[in-house]
């Protein structure tokens, strides 16, 4: 994560409201291969304090990870910063980003587990997309859904740290802040604008 206090959140219940937003994570451990990264979706428990996910059992993690530690990140919107939306001389291109880290120790989870977080993952984003009806693995044929669901591994997180980085151009002035702002979203960043006139003063 980025060094400079400035970038990290100044609410308790950001980080968790992005990753919870986002929704998907980079898994990365350390296996007898050398690093792994698996890309899943993800699934914070209310309290935020457990992250499970579910990896094909082909993966390069999957028979590496149970009882080790991992890492899970989730990525939020970035673009880059041209020095020329500054007014103050002697800048320098950078970057603005959004990045949640999460950090735990593993545990497989059994079948019974892995239908719930499945069961969860569809309802939460068959809600965002409006599905009407939604999709329910009722809708399936049981005995094809248990075999797909061979194919998978379900995983739970216990987080012992969180490390987030909120790099919105609060270290800068405020009108160079909204000149930032209106460069990013003028180059089709408008989310990252978004975030930077909500939250990069706060």
């Amino acid at each position: 994560m980025h060094p400079d206090p400035s970038f990290r959140p100044k609410r308790d219940d950001l980080s968790a409201l992005f990753v919870r937003e986002i929704a998907f994570a980079g898994i990365f451990a350390d296996t007898p291969d050398g690093p792994r990264v698996a890309h899943a979706p993800v699934v914070l428990n209310e309290d935020a304090t457990t992250l499970q996910f579910h990896l094909s059992r082909g993966s390069g993690l999957t028979k590496h990870i149970d009882g080790a530690t991992a890492l899970a990140v989730v990525q939020g919107p970035d673009a880059y910063v041209s020095a020329s939306w500054y007014t103050a001389p002697d800048q320098v291109p950078t970057w603005n980003y959004v990045a949640i880290e999460m950090e735990g120790a593993l545990r497989k989870l059994d079948d019974a587990e892995l239908v719930a977080q499945l069961d969860t993952l569809s309802a939460q984003h068959e809600a965002r997309v409006g599905a009407n009806p939604p999709w329910t693995r009722d809708k399936m044929n049981p005995a094809l859904f248990s075999r797909m669901c061979g194919a998978i591994t379900g995983f739970e997180m216990r987080i012992t740290a969180w490390r987030s980085t909120l790099k919105l151009s609060q270290n800068k002035a405020p009108d160079d802040r909204e000149r930032v702002a209106a460069g990013i979203e003028a180059s089709g960043h408008g989310a990252l604008a978004h975030l930077m006139r909500q939250l990069g003063s706060q």
